[in-house]
């Protein structure tokens, strides 16, 4: 299970004093678990694999801001992590892999106007679940119920 992956990372980050590993699945599990102090109850595979596509989003956006500004002692370190964080999450879905995943999830649902968005979205969840950008499954869903 990944929460047990992360532990076990974390201490061979510790034991190798490699900083920057640990600090990053610290801040990974520090999230994983605050959202189960709040919710009262043990995340599944696919709500931890969510988390962790978050904290990459977060350091995609960071590493965004910190090229326009032109940090590139910071650039540096977010690579680093977003590599670290890479590490725990399924290979993302290609474009045309989550057309086809888009395609066969309308057809299977029926589904055949804008009003049906929702339904689709949450079946997509599911099968997306850290392996493709919710905007971009977003887009997809609408242009092919359109």
């Amino acid at each position: 299970m990944l929460k047990e992956q992360l532990l076990q990372d974390f201490k061979d980050a510790m034991r190798e004093k490699d900083a920057l590993k640990k600090d990053t699945i610290t801040m990974i599990r520090a999230a994983i678990l605050q959202i189960e102090k709040d919710t009262q109850k043990e995340l599944s595979e696919n709500e931890v694999m969510e988390i962790i596509s978050k904290e990459l989003k977060k350091r995609k956006e960071t590493l965004t801001d910190l090229e326009k500004s032109g940090r590139e002692d910071l650039i540096s370190k977010v690579n680093d992590e977003i590599n670290i964080i890479k590490a725990y999450l399924p290979a993302e879905l290609s474009r045309e892999e989550l057309e086809q995943i888009v395609s066969d999830t309308v057809a299977q649902l029926g589904a055949s106007s804008m009003k049906d968005m929702g339904k689709v979205m949450q079946a997509l969840k599911e099968k997306t679940a850290g392996r493709a950008d919710n905007r971009l499954v977003n887009e997809l869903v609408k242009a092919k119920l359109a």
